[in-house]
């Protein structure tokens, strides 16, 4: 494995929240500060086929208390949907999936307020993961396929982020990688917005104005019961800190 299967994203601190952080004209060029978390989103090429995996991980090595809650409510999502793939289930589903979750665990570290089946009707989940769950994977790491004739881009927040809102079939190879971002601009315009920022703590999140964001992101294969995972990377909190701290896993 000699080559990348695109530009790598590596962000920290506060630019662990911009999503495609650092280009030709704008270089990943920030000094890593101990207390940052550091998203890395890199993949491989093998034998022309491509992989994209997003690890985050703080950079002393030690997760804080709220790095932890952020991360853990990303880890449970990505593996609910994991336990939901299967051939026959729809992909904005997937999405809709990841979205209550994280709302769920949101409301648990006290960030957001009242009820999960309202804030998912004013999209509230879009404000903190703006982009699609995932994107077919193969000889191009953001592959061709994702609306065919008869599938229709759906127009809402979030979701007509997604790169494919296909029936998932048995064999498709894709990437799940949910996220939860603290955004100023995406913040900003929520609590602006009276139907949205009714489930915003405003005190709490200003804790977390600054914190950047987590995202998580595995490689599977679509098989007849369920899912393969391509990806083999620490991924629990005490997975990753153990590692960080040069024990074997």
């Amino acid at each position: 494995m000699r080559h990348t299967s695109y530009t790598c994203i590596c962000g920290s601190g506060m630019n662990s929240s911009v999503l495609h952080y650092g280009h030709a004209g704008a270089p990943n060029d920030q000094t890593i500060q101990a207390g940052d978390l550091c998203l890395f989103d890199m993949g491989g090429e093998y034998y022309c086929y491509a992989s994209d995996i997003t690890c985050t991980f703080p950079a002393n090595g030690k997760f804080t208390p709220d790095q932890k809650a952020i991360y853990e409510a990303v880890l449970k999502s990505s593996r609910a949907v994991m336990s939901a793939i299967k051939p026959g289930a729809p992909w904005p589903d997937m999405h809709r999936l990841a979205d209550r979750i994280h709302l769920e665990e949101l409301t648990k570290i006290g960030i957001l307020k009242g009820s999960v089946d309202d804030m998912l009707k004013v999209h509230l989940g879009a404000i903190f993961m703006p982009h699609g769950l995932g994107h077919l994977l193969g000889v191009d790491v953001h592959d061709v396929g994702g609306y065919p004739e008869g599938v229709e881009r759906i127009d809402l927040p979030g979701l007509k982020s997604l790169r494919t809102a296909r029936v998932l079939q048995e064999r498709m190879v894709l990437t799940v990688e949910p996220g939860i971002y603290f955004i100023d601009h995406l913040l900003d315009k929520a609590l602006a917005e009276p139907t949205q920022s009714c489930f915003i703590n405003s005190e709490v999140l200003q804790r977390f104005r600054g914190f950047g964001g987590v995202r998580i992101e595995d490689d599977i294969a679509v098989t007849t019961n369920g899912i393969e995972l391509l990806t083999c990377v620490p991924r629990t909190v005490e997975e990753i800190e153990a590692f960080m701290a040069g024990q074997k896993l």
